[in-house]
């Protein structure tokens, strides 16, 4: 892989992939987390003299430009953020894009609009998307340098496609990204111990098989535990379904919490992926909170991933008490369950 540090990126002007999916309320991002992370590449580039248009998808317009997911109604946030003063193009693609480029003004950054407001992106599942329109994405441009890993599952043109055709890079957070998804995968302390909650057992199948085939133990929790029982789907002894239940199983009960913090508290490597009840509501929040105590009190190297337990991180702000916080939900269930990442594969390839 290409890694930014190789890469001359002096006086050029830069497609930053970003991924700034970030969850929107009253006009203002909900969550700084993902935004913050990829301050470390911007401030190399712009203290290199690079030009430098930041680009993602926000939110799922469906292939049309719905204002609802414009990029531009968090364009403050993102100044406030990074520390740069944005300059929102009200497109991605084409002569807006490259007229701005050209009337940069001195560390000032572009912020351009939704890539998904253009049907030839792809859909989310990742099918159908234009080679045509990836070129036409990188024109007027020198280099793409990506930290999109929470994205990289997708296999879109600004994802997978645009490396086809301008030289292609990752940036520190994307470098840091697969280090630590590395790390947990092959490296790892023991007693080491999975945490996996949330939805979608499709989803999570995967990875839950990867754990119970590597880890000392699977800590299953949420509403995939619930369809594991009600599919009474056939796992190994190393994963932990729950045994009790409050409410109509909204959350695990206090057996259950009792085995996984006891669990918890002998590891040396944690991964959590997701909540283990219904946390939105304080009333079946409290298995997702005697697991975040747990995860703390441990002393374990932790890595945390997924948009809801990062909502449970910053709701108790305990994001820097972490060992590493993932910016990928189902990027990181993708990497660890063995999935594709064609935004990692194509930055292998393809570059000039």
């Amino acid at each position: 892989m290409r890694i930014i540090q190789d890469a001359e990126v002096a006086g050029k002007k830069v497609i930053f992939r970003v991924g700034f999916d970030v969850s929107v309320e009253n006009g203002h991002a909900k969550e700084t987390f993902k935004i913050s992370t990829v301050k470390k590449t911007l401030d190399y580039l712009m203290d290199k003299g690079a030009k430098v248009a930041l680009m993602t998808w926000l939110g799922r317009p469906g292939g049309k430009k719905d204002l609802k997911f414009s990029l531009g109604q968090i364009k403050g946030d993102i100044e406030n953020i990074l520390g740069y003063k944005i300059r929102f193009v009200p497109d991605c693609v084409g002569g807006e894009v490259n007229n701005a480029m050209d009337n940069l003004a001195p560390g000032e950054v572009a912020l351009l609009e939704n890539v998904r407001f253009y049907g030839e992106e792809g859909d989310e599942k990742g099918e159908g998307y234009g080679d045509d329109f990836a070129r036409k994405l990188t024109e007027g441009f020198d280099i793409l340098v990506s930290d999109a890993f929470s994205q990289s599952h997708r296999n879109q043109a600004s994802i997978a496609g645009m490396p086809k055709f301008i030289s292609s890079c990752a940036g520190f957070l994307m470098q840091k990204e697969i280090s630590e998804m590395e790390k947990i995968k092959n490296n790892f302390a023991r007693p080491a111990v999975a945490i996996i909650g949330g939805a979608k057992i499709e989803t999570k199948l995967p990875v839950i098989k990867f754990f119970e085939e590597k880890y000392d133990y699977v800590l299953v929790g949420g509403k995939i535990a619930n369809e594991a029982l009600d599919r009474n789907i056939k796992f190994s002894e190393k994963v932990i379904l729950p045994v009790d239940f409050i409410d109509d199983r909204l959350d695990v009960g206090p057996k259950t919490i009792d085995k996984f913090t006891e669990i918890i508290k002998s590891a040396k490597t944690i991964v959590w992926n997701g909540p283990t009840g219904k946390f939105e509501e304080e009333k079946y929040a409290v298995s997702t909170n005697a697991v975040l105590k747990a995860v703390l009190t441990s002393g374990a190297y932790t890595v945390v991933g997924g948009g809801e337990t990062l909502e449970v991180l910053e709701k108790n702000n305990a994001l820097d008490k972490i060992s590493f916080v993932s910016t990928g939900g189902g990027a990181m269930l993708e990497y660890l369950g063995g999935g594709k990442m064609p935004g990692v594969e194509c930055l292998k390839s393809h570059n000039t």
